[in-house]
Protein backbone atom coordinates (compact mmCIF):
# COMPACT_ATOMS: atom_id res chain seq x y z
CA UNK A 1 0.00 0.00 0.00
CA UNK A 2 2.84 2.39 0.89
CA UNK A 3 4.54 1.72 -2.44
CA UNK A 4 1.30 2.34 -4.32
CA UNK A 5 0.70 5.56 -2.38
CA UNK A 6 4.28 6.73 -2.97
CA UNK A 7 4.05 5.95 -6.70
CA UNK A 8 0.77 7.84 -6.91
CA UNK A 9 2.21 10.92 -5.21
CA UNK A 10 5.39 10.73 -7.31
CA UNK A 11 3.35 10.68 -10.52
CA UNK A 12 1.27 13.59 -9.19
CA UNK A 13 4.41 15.64 -8.49
CA UNK A 14 5.87 14.93 -11.96
CA UNK A 15 2.62 15.90 -13.64
CA UNK A 16 2.35 19.02 -11.46
CA UNK A 17 5.88 20.26 -12.19
CA UNK A 18 5.59 19.68 -15.93
CA UNK A 19 2.11 21.22 -15.98
CA UNK A 20 3.49 24.39 -14.40
CA UNK A 21 6.35 24.42 -16.90
CA UNK A 22 3.91 24.08 -19.83
CA UNK A 23 1.65 26.81 -18.43
CA UNK A 24 4.65 29.12 -18.00
CA UNK A 25 5.69 28.44 -21.59
CA UNK A 26 2.12 29.16 -22.68
CA UNK A 27 2.24 32.59 -21.01
CA UNK A 28 5.55 33.32 -22.71
CA UNK A 29 4.04 32.50 -26.12
CA UNK A 30 1.12 34.83 -25.42
CA UNK A 31 3.60 37.59 -24.64
CA UNK A 32 5.45 36.97 -27.92
CA UNK A 33 2.22 37.51 -29.88
CA UNK A 34 0.08 35.89 -32.59
CA UNK A 35 2.94 34.81 -34.86
CA UNK A 36 4.48 32.70 -32.11
CA UNK A 37 1.09 31.18 -31.27
CA UNK A 38 0.55 30.24 -34.91
CA UNK A 39 4.00 28.64 -35.03
CA UNK A 40 3.24 26.70 -31.85
CA UNK A 41 -0.12 25.48 -33.20
CA UNK A 42 1.62 24.30 -36.39
CA UNK A 43 4.33 22.53 -34.39
CA UNK A 44 1.76 20.78 -32.20
CA UNK A 45 -0.22 19.79 -35.27
CA UNK A 46 2.82 18.16 -36.89
CA UNK A 47 3.76 16.33 -33.69
CA UNK A 48 0.20 15.03 -33.14
CA UNK A 49 0.08 13.84 -36.74
CA UNK A 50 3.39 12.05 -36.31
CA UNK A 51 2.26 10.27 -33.14
CA UNK A 52 -0.93 8.93 -34.73
CA UNK A 53 0.75 7.96 -38.01
CA UNK A 54 3.55 6.16 -36.14
CA UNK A 55 0.97 3.88 -34.53
CA UNK A 56 -0.29 2.91 -37.97
CA UNK A 57 3.25 2.65 -39.33
CA UNK A 58 4.18 0.01 -36.77
CA UNK A 59 1.46 -2.17 -38.27
CA UNK A 60 2.05 -1.18 -41.87
CA UNK A 61 5.84 -1.47 -41.79
CA UNK A 62 5.71 -5.10 -40.69
CA UNK A 63 4.48 -6.00 -44.21
CA UNK A 64 7.34 -4.05 -45.82
CA UNK A 65 4.93 -2.19 -48.07
CA UNK A 66 6.22 0.93 -49.84
CA UNK A 67 5.57 4.61 -49.47
CA UNK A 68 3.08 4.74 -46.58
CA UNK A 69 5.06 7.12 -44.38
CA UNK A 70 6.22 9.22 -47.35
CA UNK A 71 2.68 9.55 -48.69
CA UNK A 72 1.31 10.37 -45.24
CA UNK A 73 3.64 13.33 -44.87
CA UNK A 74 3.00 14.33 -48.48
CA UNK A 75 -0.74 14.51 -47.82
CA UNK A 76 -0.05 16.52 -44.65
CA UNK A 77 1.80 19.10 -46.76
CA UNK A 78 -1.04 19.12 -49.33
CA UNK A 79 -3.76 19.76 -46.74
CA UNK A 80 -1.74 22.46 -44.99
CA UNK A 81 -1.04 24.13 -48.32
CA UNK A 82 -4.76 24.23 -49.02
CA UNK A 83 -5.86 25.55 -45.61
CA UNK A 84 -3.13 28.12 -45.11
CA UNK A 85 -3.40 29.31 -48.68
CA UNK A 86 -7.05 30.07 -47.93
CA UNK A 87 -5.95 31.95 -44.81
CA UNK A 88 -3.40 33.94 -46.81
CA UNK A 89 -6.07 35.05 -49.26
CA UNK A 90 -8.55 35.91 -46.50
CA UNK A 91 -6.38 37.81 -44.03
CA UNK A 92 -3.43 39.10 -46.06
CA UNK A 93 -5.13 40.72 -49.04
CA UNK A 94 -2.93 43.84 -48.95
CA UNK A 95 0.25 41.75 -48.98
CA UNK A 96 -1.06 39.61 -51.84
CA UNK A 97 -1.87 42.74 -53.85
CA UNK A 98 1.76 43.89 -53.69
CA UNK A 99 3.36 40.60 -54.75
CA UNK A 100 2.72 39.32 -58.27
CA UNK A 101 3.71 35.66 -57.54
CA UNK A 102 1.30 35.61 -54.59
CA UNK A 103 -1.50 36.96 -56.78
CA UNK A 104 -1.02 34.02 -59.15
CA UNK A 105 -0.95 31.48 -56.29
CA UNK A 106 -4.06 32.94 -54.68
CA UNK A 107 -6.00 33.19 -57.95
CA UNK A 108 -5.41 29.52 -58.80
CA UNK A 109 -5.00 28.26 -55.24
CA UNK A 110 -7.74 25.64 -55.25
CA UNK A 111 -6.75 24.25 -58.64
CA UNK A 112 -3.10 23.99 -57.54
CA UNK A 113 -4.17 22.33 -54.27
CA UNK A 114 -6.26 19.77 -56.15
CA UNK A 115 -3.46 19.05 -58.62
CA UNK A 116 -0.94 18.53 -55.81
CA UNK A 117 -3.33 16.19 -53.98
CA UNK A 118 -4.10 14.31 -57.20
CA UNK A 119 -0.39 13.60 -57.65
CA UNK A 120 -0.34 11.96 -54.21
CA UNK A 121 -3.47 9.99 -55.06
CA UNK A 122 -1.81 8.64 -58.21
CA UNK A 123 1.33 7.72 -56.24
CA UNK A 124 -0.83 5.75 -53.80
CA UNK A 125 -2.48 3.80 -56.64
CA UNK A 126 0.95 3.02 -58.13
CA UNK A 127 2.15 1.75 -54.73
CA UNK A 128 -0.58 -0.91 -54.41
CA UNK A 129 0.86 -4.38 -53.82
CA UNK A 130 -0.93 -7.61 -54.68
CA UNK A 131 -2.37 -9.54 -51.70
CA UNK A 132 -2.17 -6.46 -49.45
CA UNK A 133 -4.76 -4.23 -51.09
CA UNK A 134 -7.11 -4.24 -48.10
CA UNK A 135 -4.36 -3.23 -45.67
CA UNK A 136 -3.14 -0.46 -47.97
CA UNK A 137 -6.61 1.02 -48.35
CA UNK A 138 -7.03 0.74 -44.59
CA UNK A 139 -3.87 2.79 -44.07
CA UNK A 140 -4.92 5.26 -46.78
CA UNK A 141 -8.11 5.85 -44.75
CA UNK A 142 -6.02 6.02 -41.55
CA UNK A 143 -4.01 8.91 -42.99
CA UNK A 144 -7.07 10.83 -44.15
CA UNK A 145 -8.95 10.43 -40.87
CA UNK A 146 -5.83 11.64 -39.06
CA UNK A 147 -5.71 14.67 -41.35
CA UNK A 148 -9.38 15.35 -40.64
CA UNK A 149 -8.90 15.16 -36.87
CA UNK A 150 -5.58 16.99 -36.57
CA UNK A 151 -5.06 19.38 -39.48
CA UNK A 152 -8.63 20.57 -39.99
CA UNK A 153 -9.16 21.29 -36.32
CA UNK A 154 -5.76 22.93 -35.81
CA UNK A 155 -6.72 25.24 -38.68
CA UNK A 156 -9.87 26.15 -36.75
CA UNK A 157 -7.67 27.05 -33.77
CA UNK A 158 -5.90 29.63 -35.92
CA UNK A 159 -9.21 30.88 -37.32
CA UNK A 160 -10.37 31.46 -33.74
CA UNK A 161 -7.14 33.32 -33.01
CA UNK A 162 -7.77 35.78 -35.84
CA UNK A 163 -11.20 36.56 -34.36
CA UNK A 164 -9.38 37.90 -31.30
CA UNK A 165 -6.84 36.31 -28.98
CA UNK A 166 -9.51 35.97 -26.30
CA UNK A 167 -11.28 33.38 -28.48
CA UNK A 168 -8.05 31.40 -28.52
CA UNK A 169 -6.92 31.87 -24.93
CA UNK A 170 -10.17 31.30 -23.04
CA UNK A 171 -11.11 27.97 -24.73
CA UNK A 172 -7.54 26.65 -24.43
CA UNK A 173 -7.36 27.74 -20.77
CA UNK A 174 -10.77 26.21 -20.02
CA UNK A 175 -9.62 22.78 -21.19
CA UNK A 176 -6.37 23.07 -19.23
CA UNK A 177 -8.25 24.19 -16.11
CA UNK A 178 -10.82 21.41 -16.43
CA UNK A 179 -8.07 18.82 -16.79
CA UNK A 180 -6.28 20.11 -13.69
CA UNK A 181 -9.45 20.53 -11.60
CA UNK A 182 -10.80 17.11 -12.53
CA UNK A 183 -7.44 15.54 -11.68
CA UNK A 184 -7.22 17.29 -8.30
CA UNK A 185 -10.82 16.57 -7.28
CA UNK A 186 -10.43 13.00 -8.47
CA UNK A 187 -7.11 12.61 -6.65
CA UNK A 188 -8.39 13.81 -3.30
CA UNK A 189 -12.09 12.90 -3.40
CA UNK A 190 -12.50 10.38 -6.21
CA UNK A 191 -14.35 7.20 -5.29
CA UNK A 192 -16.93 6.50 -8.02
CA UNK A 193 -15.67 5.35 -11.45
CA UNK A 194 -16.97 7.48 -14.30
CA UNK A 195 -16.38 5.46 -17.48
CA UNK A 196 -14.75 2.11 -18.22
CA UNK A 197 -12.62 3.57 -21.02
CA UNK A 198 -10.74 5.65 -18.42
CA UNK A 199 -10.73 3.74 -15.11
CA UNK A 200 -8.96 6.59 -13.28
CA UNK A 201 -11.72 9.10 -14.11
CA UNK A 202 -14.28 9.56 -11.33
CA UNK A 203 -17.64 11.27 -10.97
CA UNK A 204 -16.21 13.39 -8.17
CA UNK A 205 -13.46 14.65 -10.45
CA UNK A 206 -15.89 15.20 -13.33
CA UNK A 207 -18.35 17.23 -11.22
CA UNK A 208 -15.65 19.12 -9.33
CA UNK A 209 -13.92 19.96 -12.59
CA UNK A 210 -17.19 21.29 -14.01
CA UNK A 211 -17.86 23.79 -11.22
CA UNK A 212 -14.19 24.78 -10.90
CA UNK A 213 -13.98 25.43 -14.65
CA UNK A 214 -17.17 27.54 -14.65
CA UNK A 215 -15.71 29.84 -11.98
CA UNK A 216 -12.31 29.97 -13.67
CA UNK A 217 -13.75 30.73 -17.13
CA UNK A 218 -15.99 33.48 -15.76
CA UNK A 219 -13.09 35.19 -13.95
CA UNK A 220 -10.64 34.80 -16.85
CA UNK A 221 -13.19 36.26 -19.28
CA UNK A 222 -13.56 39.30 -17.00
CA UNK A 223 -9.80 39.84 -16.81
CA UNK A 224 -9.08 39.50 -20.54
CA UNK A 225 -12.13 41.47 -21.74
CA UNK A 226 -10.58 44.66 -20.35
CA UNK A 227 -7.69 44.73 -22.85
CA UNK A 228 -7.82 45.56 -26.56
CA UNK A 229 -4.84 43.30 -27.15
CA UNK A 230 -7.01 40.28 -26.34
CA UNK A 231 -10.45 41.29 -27.63
CA UNK A 232 -9.66 42.94 -30.99
CA UNK A 233 -9.43 40.81 -34.15
CA UNK A 234 -5.86 40.05 -35.14
CA UNK A 235 -5.14 41.81 -38.43
CA UNK A 236 -2.09 42.19 -40.63
CA UNK A 237 -0.89 45.77 -41.10
CA UNK A 238 0.74 45.99 -44.53
CA UNK A 239 2.40 49.33 -43.72
CA UNK A 240 4.26 48.08 -40.65
CA UNK A 241 4.41 44.40 -41.74
CA UNK A 242 3.13 43.42 -38.31
CA UNK A 243 0.04 41.92 -36.76
CA UNK A 244 -2.07 44.41 -34.83
CA UNK A 245 -4.96 44.12 -32.39
CA UNK A 246 -6.39 47.61 -32.16
CA UNK A 247 -10.08 48.46 -32.48
CA UNK A 248 -13.14 49.85 -30.81
CA UNK A 249 -14.25 46.85 -28.71
CA UNK A 250 -17.54 45.32 -29.80
CA UNK A 251 -20.59 45.29 -27.53
CA UNK A 252 -19.78 41.92 -25.99
CA UNK A 253 -16.63 43.48 -24.51
CA UNK A 254 -18.42 46.49 -23.02
CA UNK A 255 -19.90 46.37 -19.51
CA UNK A 256 -23.68 45.83 -19.41
CA UNK A 257 -26.12 45.85 -16.51
CA UNK A 258 -28.40 42.82 -16.28
CA UNK A 259 -31.46 42.30 -14.09
CA UNK A 260 -31.25 39.03 -12.22
CA UNK A 261 -34.17 36.57 -12.13
CA UNK A 262 -36.43 36.96 -9.08
CA UNK A 263 -35.32 33.62 -7.61
CA UNK A 264 -31.67 34.63 -7.80
CA UNK A 265 -32.49 38.06 -6.34
CA UNK A 266 -34.05 36.45 -3.28
CA UNK A 267 -30.93 34.35 -2.71
CA UNK A 268 -28.18 36.89 -3.44
CA UNK A 269 -30.07 40.05 -2.39
CA UNK A 270 -28.95 41.67 -5.65
CA UNK A 271 -31.34 43.07 -8.23
CA UNK A 272 -28.81 43.74 -10.97
CA UNK A 273 -25.30 42.74 -11.89
CA UNK A 274 -22.83 44.52 -14.19
CA UNK A 275 -20.65 42.22 -16.28
CA UNK A 276 -19.17 41.86 -19.74
CA UNK A 277 -21.53 39.98 -22.11
CA UNK A 278 -18.51 37.87 -23.03
CA UNK A 279 -18.60 36.44 -19.52
CA UNK A 280 -21.98 34.91 -20.36
CA UNK A 281 -20.44 33.38 -23.47
CA UNK A 282 -17.62 32.07 -21.30
CA UNK A 283 -20.20 30.11 -19.29
CA UNK A 284 -21.31 28.38 -22.51
CA UNK A 285 -17.69 27.64 -23.44
CA UNK A 286 -16.90 26.38 -19.93
CA UNK A 287 -19.97 24.16 -19.90
CA UNK A 288 -19.00 22.54 -23.18
CA UNK A 289 -15.35 22.24 -22.14
CA UNK A 290 -16.34 20.53 -18.88
CA UNK A 291 -19.21 18.28 -19.96
CA UNK A 292 -18.51 17.44 -23.62
CA UNK A 293 -14.81 18.29 -23.97
CA UNK A 294 -13.68 15.29 -21.87
CA UNK A 295 -15.30 12.98 -24.42
CA UNK A 296 -12.40 13.89 -26.71
CA UNK A 297 -10.19 12.31 -24.06
CA UNK A 298 -12.49 9.28 -23.76
CA UNK A 299 -12.36 8.87 -27.54
CA UNK A 300 -8.56 8.94 -27.40
CA UNK A 301 -8.61 6.40 -24.54
CA UNK A 302 -10.76 4.05 -26.62
CA UNK A 303 -8.38 4.47 -29.55
CA UNK A 304 -5.37 3.60 -27.40
CA UNK A 305 -7.11 0.59 -25.88
CA UNK A 306 -7.96 -0.66 -29.38
CA UNK A 307 -4.22 -0.76 -30.15
CA UNK A 308 -3.18 -1.79 -26.62
CA UNK A 309 -0.97 1.21 -25.95
CA UNK A 310 -0.82 3.33 -22.80
CA UNK A 311 -0.03 6.68 -24.46
CA UNK A 312 0.35 8.04 -27.97
CA UNK A 313 4.04 8.68 -27.21
CA UNK A 314 6.37 9.43 -24.30
CA UNK A 315 7.21 13.02 -25.25
CA UNK A 316 6.17 14.53 -21.89
CA UNK A 317 7.02 12.48 -18.76
CA UNK A 318 3.91 11.81 -16.71
CA UNK A 319 1.64 13.11 -19.47
CA UNK A 320 2.37 10.86 -22.46
CA UNK A 321 2.51 12.30 -25.96
CA UNK A 322 1.47 15.67 -27.31
CA UNK A 323 -1.76 14.12 -28.61
CA UNK A 324 -2.55 12.93 -25.07
CA UNK A 325 -2.59 16.58 -23.98
CA UNK A 326 -4.48 17.97 -26.95
CA UNK A 327 -7.20 15.39 -27.57
CA UNK A 328 -9.79 17.63 -25.86
CA UNK A 329 -8.35 20.86 -27.27
CA UNK A 330 -9.24 19.97 -30.84
CA UNK A 331 -12.85 19.23 -29.94
CA UNK A 332 -13.02 22.49 -28.00
CA UNK A 333 -11.57 24.45 -30.93
CA UNK A 334 -14.23 23.08 -33.26
CA UNK A 335 -17.01 24.02 -30.86
CA UNK A 336 -15.57 27.53 -30.41
CA UNK A 337 -15.41 28.04 -34.18
CA UNK A 338 -19.02 26.89 -34.61
CA UNK A 339 -20.11 29.02 -31.64
CA UNK A 340 -18.49 32.16 -33.09
CA UNK A 341 -20.04 31.55 -36.51
CA UNK A 342 -23.48 30.89 -35.01
CA UNK A 343 -23.78 33.48 -32.24
CA UNK A 344 -20.98 36.07 -32.50
CA UNK A 345 -19.63 36.84 -35.93
CA UNK A 346 -21.25 39.56 -37.99
CA UNK A 347 -20.16 41.38 -41.15
CA UNK A 348 -16.47 42.23 -40.92
CA UNK A 349 -15.59 45.50 -42.76
CA UNK A 350 -11.85 44.81 -42.61
CA UNK A 351 -12.22 41.46 -44.40
CA UNK A 352 -14.44 43.04 -47.06
CA UNK A 353 -11.80 45.73 -47.57
CA UNK A 354 -9.06 43.11 -47.88
CA UNK A 355 -11.06 41.36 -50.61
CA UNK A 356 -11.71 44.65 -52.43
CA UNK A 357 -8.00 45.42 -52.49
CA UNK A 358 -7.35 42.25 -54.49
CA UNK A 359 -9.71 43.37 -57.29
CA UNK A 360 -8.60 45.21 -60.41
CA UNK A 361 -8.83 49.06 -60.25
CA UNK A 362 -11.79 49.19 -62.63
CA UNK A 363 -13.63 46.63 -60.50
CA UNK A 364 -12.92 48.66 -57.36
CA UNK A 365 -14.21 51.79 -59.08
CA UNK A 366 -17.39 50.00 -60.17
CA UNK A 367 -18.07 48.90 -56.59
CA UNK A 368 -17.36 52.42 -55.34
CA UNK A 369 -19.87 53.93 -57.76
CA UNK A 370 -22.50 51.34 -56.86
CA UNK A 371 -22.04 51.99 -53.14
CA UNK A 372 -22.16 55.77 -53.67
CA UNK A 373 -25.45 55.53 -55.60
CA UNK A 374 -26.99 53.23 -52.99
CA UNK A 375 -25.99 55.51 -50.11
CA UNK A 376 -27.44 58.49 -51.97
CA UNK A 377 -30.74 56.65 -52.50
CA UNK A 378 -30.93 55.90 -48.76
CA UNK A 379 -30.25 59.55 -47.90
CA UNK A 380 -26.96 58.80 -46.15
CA UNK A 381 -24.94 60.86 -48.66
CA UNK A 382 -26.05 64.28 -49.97
CA UNK A 383 -27.05 64.31 -53.68
CA UNK A 384 -24.20 66.67 -54.60
CA UNK A 385 -21.49 64.41 -53.09
CA UNK A 386 -19.07 63.62 -55.96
Amino acid sequence: MCCVSFSRWKNCCIRGVLSMAMISGFFMMIYLGPIMLIVVVMTIQIKCFQEIIDIGYRVYHSYELPWFRTLSWYFLVCVNYFFYGETLAEYFGALVQREEPLQFLVRYHRFISFAVYLAGFCMFVLSLVKKHYRLQFYMFAWTHVTLLIVVTQSHLVIQNLFEGMIWFLVPVSIVICNDIMAYLFGFFFGRTPLIKLSPKKTWEGFIGGFFGTLVFGFILAYLLAQFQYFVCPVEYNSETNRFTAECEPSDIFVMHEYTLPFTVQSILRWKTVTIYPYQIHSVALSTFGSLIGPFGGFFASGFKRAFKIKDFADTIPGHGGIMDRFDCQYLMATFTHVYIASFIRGPNPSKVLQQLLVLQPEQQLSIFNAMRDRLRDRGILPPAWF
